[in-house]
């Protein structure tokens, strides 16, 4: 069984999905990073895990379903970070973040048994998911994130370890409004598009 993970911000207005704003104000935005933080901590506590971890930087807050282990992210770039994240397993892991809202627990159920590592690519370059069969936080040190090439680079730094790397699905990101409004029609019963048509009804679009 595998230790699910989950890296997050606590949804505290103007610190969230600051580029939503506009065409949302900076409290709409936080509205619905906490909606697409509670569709996947959901997502994650329906998945068979042996540890489901909130790897936070910030607070928990009521939006927090119970059976998460609640950890502090540490200081650092978002790769010190993330490595850190699979340094606290000690067995196969699979990491994912907040912004994709869209997941499903038959996504996250990933089998590392026949292969060492799992990628998910996103549309915008980065991934989605990370999943190691034995975590190594040396696989992700360095390398450069939130870039369109930060998907290659990841997989390269797999491959150039050995690792036989299997690919998941490829999912969309939200960062804009335009992914908001993507990802909400590909998810239209979740909390996130519920909470964007609540939005968007009092926003000008």
């Amino acid at each position: 069984m595998t230790t699910l993970l989950v890296i997050a911000k606590e949804p505290v207005p103007g610190r969230v999905k600051t580029r939503l704003t506009p065409p949302f104000t900076p409290r709409q935005a936080a509205l619905l990073a906490e909606a697409a933080l509670v569709d996947t901590l959901h997502a994650v506590a329906a998945t068979p895990a042996t540890r489901r971890v909130l790897v936070l930087d910030g607070s928990p807050g009521d939006w927090l379903p119970p059976g998460f282990e609640v950890l502090p992210q540490c200081a650092g770039g978002l790769d010190e970070r993330l490595a850190d994240a699979f340094a606290h397993c000690h067995g196969p892991g699979l990491l994912i973040g907040m912004d994709t809202p869209q997941v499903t627990p038959d996504l996250l159920t990933v089998d590392l048994t026949d292969c060492d590592a799992c990628l998910g690519p996103a549309e915008d370059g980065g991934f989605w998911a990370l999943g190691l069969a034995t975590p190594d936080p040396a696989l992700l040190r360095g390398v450069p994130m939130s870039a369109p090439v930060t998907g290659a680079v990841q997989r390269e730094r797999l491959l150039a370890a050995g690792l036989r790397v299997r690919e998941l699905p490829r999912l969309r990101d939200v960062d804009t409004a335009a992914d908001a409004h993507a990802v909400a029609a590909l998810a239209p019963h979740s909390r996130f598009a519920a909470r964007l048509a609540d939005c968007t009804s009092v926003t000008p679009r």
